[in-house]
């Protein structure tokens, strides 16, 4: 991808392989020999990229992990012989200019991050977004970064061991599993989260995002049935859409940890859309300040003008049957699956589940082979066209392996895509992104499912908690107070002492009859005597 955007990338690509053909795999290549010319070094702490054109989406990518400068020492130092075969590289012992560096580092067992001492300057942020002073997040503005020492990341096994540690007060932070939800959360009347009275009690705090993720089901925009853009077979997805109630599924399976989609968007990128202006009107309708899914009759109608009326072909009464491909598998798949197929069931329509393992799957994937299939992605940067891009023509996933899974394509659509991919924020973007899926919403290549919800604990002892799912070095913000852990602890975790001296209270008093029992036996054994 970078090739297409990084001057001389794609060309110095090729001259390396060239290069390293007839090296060993451990061999070190000196890079200072071959410069890439889209790059320079500016100073010791400054290096500068050329692109071709505009993408203003490369400062994000600038972000990425792999764009992290390595020091060529670095570099040489792991390349040396023996250095594989001891396991030291650059992977298990990374160097980095960050705020922590690795000091121990056993996957199976604890990984334990301290303090650089070589940081460089880094401070606290002294303005927020709205309601972030009042609710605490300022309190640390201006001082250094990072605000602890060390931060250690355990490995456990079980969920249930970590639950119990997290409550005892052993673990500062936890997320909450399906086996521990209903004792951590309840939800309200109105469908919102909140804290057990127990979690309550024990000062623990609730935080709640939506991540920019989205999962979808999707349609070979191929298939000569689901596929392309004619009215009968987008009626029929249209029809699908409505049928597949989001709302319950998000209530049985993720426990409330979700919301429906109305697009491709999710929020927190630009181009969302809240409130009425923001629904799909193919499949929800605005209606006492709230989206409701509009009804099965009406999926039914849209069914019957694609020519299936009550599920059944016109003409030939033939009944439609219709294939989910997945890789899913399991008891908890199945349950999925089943709900799947009720959910079809209530068009008259007959659902096959087409289970396979990966590769078959992705096969049938690229070949354009399945009909239904799940799917989902995870934004990779905040931005609008880092989700419609999937569904941009040329990005197809059948001939050209691309990330567009439904083969879908709509020459309206690709037009304004290549308009909008490379603009700045602001009302013309917007107006090209709201066309964009307002076309999506009426082809319906996608039933939008929903957006899930990361729910995430952290004790009274844990400071500016802020949740940001989309950024990865927010441990620097985070601060803990030692002395309200401990007292915390030594509170949770007292011995509890009367159930014992309740068991020694009864052993003695059952001893008492014994032992007088015994001395009577005695006395009268040595009368005898």
């Amino acid at each position: 991808l970078m090739a297409e955007y990084i001057v001389g990338l794609k060309e110095y690509g090729a001259s390396l392989a060239k290069v390293t053909k007839d090296l060993p795999r451990e061999a070190y290549l000196d890079l200072d020999r071959y410069p890439l010319a889209g790059a320079e070094v500016v100073d010791r702490y400054t290096y500068r990229v050329k692109i071709k054109g505009k993408y203003p989406q490369f400062v994000y990518w600038l972000a990425m992990p792999f764009f992290a400068p390595v020091p060529a020492e670095a570099e040489r130092f792991y390349s040396q012989p023996g250095m594989a075969e001891r396991n030291l590289s650059l992977d298990w012992q990374p160097v980095g200019t960050g705020p922590f560096y690795l000091a121990e580092n056993d996957p199976n067992r604890v990984m334990r991050l301290k303090r650089n001492p070589h940081y460089h300057d880094d401070f606290y942020p002294t303005e927020g977004e709205s309601g972030d002073r009042a609710g605490g997040l300022l309190r640390d503005a201006g001082k250094r970064l990072p605000l602890i020492d060390e931060a250690v990341y355990r490995l456990e096994k079980e969920d249930v061991p970590y639950w119990t540690k997290f409550l005892q007060g052993y673990y500062d932070s936890s997320g909450i599993s399906s086996d521990t939800f209903d004792q951590a959360i309840r939800i309200g009347p109105d469908g919102r989260p909140d804290l057990s009275p127990e979690m309550r009690e024990r000062g623990i705090e609730l935080s709640t995002d939506v991540r920019t993720s989205i999962w979808y089901v999707g349609f070979n925009m191929r298939d000569p049935v689901l596929g392309g853009r004619g009215e009968r077979s987008r009626k029929l997805r249209q029809a699908i859409a409505i049928a597949l109630d989001y709302e319950e599924f998000i209530s049985i399976f993720l426990n409330g940890r979700g919301i429906p989609a109305q697009g491709p968007l999710p929020p927190g990128i630009y181009g969302y859309r809240e409130g009425e202006a923001g629904i799909n009107p193919m499949v929800y309708r605005w209606q006492g300040g709230r989206a409701v899914r509009r009804g099965i009759e009406e999926a039914k109608r849209l069914l019957a003008e694609a020519g299936y009326p009550d599920g059944r072909e016109a003409g030939t009464s033939k009944p439609l049957t219709l294939y989910l491909d997945t890789m899913a598998s399991g008891p908890e798949a199945k349950s999925r699956l089943d709900w799947y197929r009720k959910q079809f069931e209530k068009l008259g329509v007959q659902l096959v589940v087409r289970a396979t393992d990966y590769n078959r799957f992705q096969d049938k994937m690229l070949k354009g082979n399945a009909q239904i299939f799940e799917w989902g992605w995870n934004a990779d940067y905040p931005d609008p066209e880092n989700f419609l891009f999937l569904l941009y023509g040329p990005n197809r996933k059948m001939e050209l392996n691309g990330e567009n899974a439904a083969n879908y394509a709509n020459p309206e659509f690709d037009q304004l895509f290549v308009q909008m991919k490379d603009m700045a924020n602001g009302p013309a973007r917007q107006a090209l992104i709201d066309r964009m899926i307002e076309i999506a919403r009426h082809d319906a290549p996608w039933v939008f499912a929903y957006f899930p919800k990361s729910f995430g604990l952290r004790h009274a002892w844990v400071m500016n908690g802020k949740p940001n799912l989309m950024a990865n070095n927010t441990l620097k913000y985070r601060r803990v107070e030692p002395a309200r852990r401990l007292a915390y602890q030594a509170k949770w975790n007292r011995a509890v002492w009367w159930p014992l001296l309740g068991l020694l209270t009864v052993l003695v008093a059952a001893a008492v009859p014994a032992v007088r029992a015994y001395r009577r036996r005695q006395q009268a054994a040595a009368k005898n005597y």
